[in-house]
């Protein structure tokens, strides 16, 4: 089994001066972490790192949108990111259109223009909202933000596990703090 921790929109140092200490336990024993975008610094990467190895997407925040300086180039962070664990084509980017949101904007043609094929595991970023649903052939997966859930600032957010057993992948949200998860 391969087990994967999900995190998305640190915010960091906008949020706080560091990641919420709340994420370490939770992320401890991972083989690998994906973050999705809206990090600013490239010092939540290098922590994450201490855990476990990190690929990363930019995010609106990290290109020099708001104000913001853009995030200094480094090779684990990427405009999206298409790779395979245990069989599985995984792809990361920010934001995707959801389907429920978007009925125009069809899932399929989104994953093409962006990965050129469908793919297993989408993983994204974007909203600060937790999300994992099945649609169709892949599992979406938003981990939600680990400090500024739903937009709301001074509350602990979510992270992401995801685990791949036997060629097939399953999600769940963990709230930060609160145990147990689910």
């Amino acid at each position: 089994m391969t087990t994967i921790g999900l995190i998305s929109d640190t915010h960091i140092p906008e949020a706080g001066d560091a990641l919420p200490d709340e994420i370490w336990p939770v992320f401890k024993g991972v083989d690998l972490i994906l973050h999705a975008g809206d990090l600013h610094i490239l010092d939540v990467l290098d922590r994450l790192e201490d855990i476990a190895p990190v690929r990363a997407v930019r995010g609106n925040g990290d290109v020099g949108l708001g104000g913001r300086q853009p995030v200094p180039d480094d090779p684990r962070l990427k405009p999206t990111d298409l790779f395979s664990v245990d069989g599985l084509r995984i792809g990361m980017t920010h934001g995707i259109p959801l389907p429920e949101e978007m009925p125009g904007i069809p899932l399929d043609k989104t994953m093409n223009r962006l990965f050129g094929d469908a793919v297993d595991v989408l993983v994204f970023g974007d909203t600060h909202v937790d999300y994992v649903k099945q649609h169709g052939s892949s599992l979406l997966i938003n981990p939600g933000s680990p400090t500024l859930p739903y937009n709301l600032v001074g509350h602990l957010g979510t992270v992401g596990i995801l685990e791949i057993r036997n060629g097939r992948p399953k999600a769940r949200i963990v709230p930060l703090g609160k145990w147990p998860v689910r």
